[in-house]
């Protein structure tokens, strides 16, 4: 499987779209209200919203700069408005009308003439023709006003520098003032017959469209709920995602809420998903339907910690909730709290109707059920309901970690019987619902949590035996936190220890590899993309990444057949022609220069690309053959081999004999054995680690605290794998020989007796690649 991390270049593929493409507007708002977007017919979009309190307010937005869609499919930025009109149908209930005060109001966002930031408010009423609630809207942008009464109070509209611009909705009680509605308020809002012209209304988009590949993709609503679904899909497909995709429907968005005691809970009055959930959902389930994908519905124990009523909390011996580490945070719903447990079954009713109604294959998943581990190995299994189900078995275990006693042992295997009946219970009314269509189920289980080898006694509460198969159809494992911080060697024992614990072979079994959580940590896609492809050689029946958002804002790319399209040979240049090459290092910097002089530069490369000549090297005849030989093996520039820099082929600083402590490769952690090499160049803040992944065979020595050691391998991608991981703090180092993998730079070699004899230098450009794992 090869990937790539790409930007929108010249040369990709580019379509055309009209400004105001239903698909692209997205919605927002403060919580707890909640609203989505769907664009299900042609030129017409529709908003759904539900207001909890006076002041809430939900933003339809147009935004100049596309800020949500894969690089390679993003439409352009342009912030110019002018020489555009829109018109539209506008129909509304539920909401402020477009008569009144605080009425839908465009607000424009951007900066004036001069150049200063500025807000327009363009109220729509003053453009409509038709009620309050159901008008014809015509907005022209070279002649537009602010200003709530015209033309008395007219501000002109500057459109040419233009960041975004948004439609608010309110609820029919707003008036500036605070407060808790009486109930809550479902409105809705519809742009039907949306059309843009002039010379400013159409923008440039991409359109590349990606090989299909056998990855899996997964996303959550709690990322997407401001999207529309189309927007979505359009994404999905046209990356060569195809089959099922798993889709968690988060722990966030999806409920209705009623107010109590100054805060609003997760509640059934009126039904189970609150409606801007259902229609959101409905428009994703069709989509995904008439694109050919397939929908697996995730539903975890997880809940937004504001929303949850406090007796459905797991919670620690001294009584604290559990409480991930999100901000604002989730907690964990009890797996023995009969309420907390009926409401999930309710929900995973609610997304299972919305598949088949659609005629989608049903298929649920249940998403990293567990007890949760606080700080300090404190497990949170101490709520009221959880106490009253073991009695006398549940006793305070202080310390998860180590070697309990026999009496938290027998807690710890009685809270898995807990966690098991309610995954079976959830299961059983996931499939209840599901009928005579049938059902697929699947469990998702966190590796790194559920066998921590810091407390192994874990496993009886969170791998319990009650998921032994045939439990579930399919049983999917994660492991990002190891694959992230370089611990990815620990999932072959610990998917070998699952098969034995619970018996499911590795063709029932799905991988989910990932994810990158912040958009500076992108270079760790290297490694996520390494876990699925070493996942998918193992026999599973699935490999996922995670998650959409994060394989759009960092424009990752994957498509198989890399053997073909990245082969590489594990031959070495002739190294004594290699010796004479002419050394060329480059990056690749976006420098935007002012009148004034300042600049601003984007390095757009986290390492160099190192470029070679070979030419100087070829002094005989001999040296002519041997290269032609050596070209025509290599079938010109289409096989990559290893070569060895004249200059830069050691981790010695003098560039001599490697020893054991030339480079800092990391640091223990009292579990991690594995450790990339690594050669660093600068130092203090300007320091740049180059990852080697071609080191001489035999050359590597290794340093633990630094004393040289024996006790390790070198593994096939070119890392470190200790035969025991270093204590917590203990620095490992190591020094090595390496080569760099190139490729001929060119698809033809010129070779001239004349020339040569004559003693021109010949050209042999090669150039470096990526290594191919």
């Amino acid at each position: 499987m090869g990937w790539a991390l790409v930007s929108a270049e010249p040369h990709h593929r580019r379509g055309w779209l009209k400004r105001f493409d239903p698909r692209f507007w997205t919605v927002d708002f403060a919580r707890p209200m909640m609203a989505s977007v769907t664009s299900d017919a042609p030129r017409a979009l529709r908003v759904e919203t539900v207001f909890y309190r006076k002041q809430d307010l939900a933003g339809l937005i147009w935004e100049a700069e596309d800020r949500w869609d894969h690089p390679l499919l993003a439409y352009e930025t342009s912030r110019d408005f002018r020489h555009v009109q829109l018109s539209f149908r506008w129909r509304s209930g539920g909401v402020k009308p477009l008569d009144a005060l605080h009425g839908p109001t465009l607000t424009i966002e951007g900066r004036d003439a001069a150049g200063s930031p500025c807000a327009w408010y363009v109220r729509l009423w003053n453009y409509a023709v038709g009620t309050a609630e159901d008008a014809v809207i015509t907005l022209d942008f070279d002649a537009l006003d602010g200003g709530f009464l015209l033309p008395d109070e007219a501000i002109r509209v500057w459109a040419g520098d233009v960041d975004r611009m948004f439609i608010s909705l309110v609820p029919p009680a707003y008036d500036g003032g605070e407060g808790v509605l009486a109930a809550p308020v479902e409105g809705w809002a519809e742009m039907r017959e949306i059309i843009t012209s002039g010379s400013g209304s159409v923008l440039a988009i991409g359109d590349v469209v990606m090989p299909e590949h056998g990855l899996g993709i997964a996303s959550g609503y709690d990322d997407s709920y401001h999207l529309t679904p189309a927007r979505l899909v359009r994404q999905l497909v046209q990356l060569g995602y195809r089959g099922d995709l798993v889709h968690y429907v988060g722990m966030s968005h999806y409920m209705r809420l009623e107010a109590s005691g100054g805060g609003f809970y997760a509640s059934l009055a009126g039904g189970v998903l609150n409606a801007p959930t259902a229609a959101w959902h409905a428009g994703f389930a069709a989509a995904c339907r008439e694109a050919g994908l397939g929908v697996i519905w995730s539903l975890s124990y997880e809940l937004f910690d504001a929303y949850c009523w406090g007796d459905w909390k797991q919670r620690a011996s001294d009584g604290a909730p559990a409480l991930t580490g999100w901000e604002p945070p989730s907690t964990l719903l009890s797996p023995a709290n009969a309420a907390a447990m009926g409401y999930l079954q309710l929900v995973a009713r609610a997304f299972v109707a919305i598949a088949a109604a659609v005629g989608l294959p049903l298929k649920f998943q249940v998403g990293e059920p567990w007890w949760w581990i606080a700080g300090e190995g404190r497990i949170c299994a101490y709520d009221a309901a959880t106490a009253a189900a073991l009695g006398s078995a549940s006793v305070v275990i202080p310390d998860v970690r180590g070697a309990p006693g026999a009496e938290p042992r027998a807690m710890l295997d009685a809270l898995g019987g807990l966690l098991a009946t309610s995954t079976g219970a959830l299961v059983a009314a996931a499939r209840d619902e599901a009928g005579a269509a049938g059902l697929v189920s699947h469990l998702l289980v966190f590796l790194p949590t559920v066998l921590d080898a810091e407390a192994p006694e874990v496993r009886r509460a969170n791998v319990p035996l009650g998921w032994a198969a045939p439990a579930f159809d399919v049983l999917q494992l994660e492991d990002y936190d190891w694959v992230t911080g370089g611990r990815g060697s620990e999932t072959a024992r610990a998917r070998a220890l699952m098969v034995d614990r619970l018996g499911y072979p590795i063709d029932e079994q799905h991988y989910f590899s990932g994810f990158v959580l912040a958009a500076e940590q992108r270079a760790q896609w290297a490694a996520i993309a390494d876990a699925a492809d070493d996942a998918r050689r193992t026999g599973v029946a699935r490999a996922f990444v995670w998650a959409l958002p994060q394989v759009a804002r960092d424009g990752f790319v994957t498509f198989d057949g890399e053997g073909a399209m990245q082969a590489f040979d594990a031959v070495d240049f002739p190294l004594a022609i290699g010796r004479e090459a002419l050394v060329v290092t480059e990056f690749s910097t976006q420098i935007v220069s002012s009148p004034s002089g300042h600049e601003q530069r984007a390095s757009e490369w986290a390492e160099a690309r190192m470029r070679y000549d070979a030419g100087p090297g070829i002094r005989s005849e001999d040296d002519v053959r041997t290269l032609a030989e050596f070209f025509r093996a290599r079938r010109g520039a289409a096989r990559a081999f290893r070569f060895r820099d004249p200059f830069d082929g050691s981790s010695a600083a003098d560039g001599g004999l490697p020893t054991a402590i030339d480079q800092w490769l990391g640091i223990g952690d009292g579990s991690r054995r594995q450790f990339a090499l690594v050669k660093h160049y600068g130092s203090g803040d300007a320091v740049q680690a180059r990852a080697i992944r071609l080191p001489a065979q035999g050359s590597v020595r290794v340093s633990v605290d630094g004393i040289e050691t024996a006790a390790f391998a070198v593994t096939g991608e070119g890392e470190v794998l200790l035969d025991a991981a270093p204590a917590e703090g203990i620095a490992v180092r190591a020094g090595f020989l390496f080569d760099v993998p190139v490729r001929f730079a060119e698809d033809r070699l010129e070779a001239s007796r004349a020339t040569f004899l004559a003693g021109e230098i010949a050209s042999v450009p090669l150039v470096e690649v990526r290594a191919p794992w």
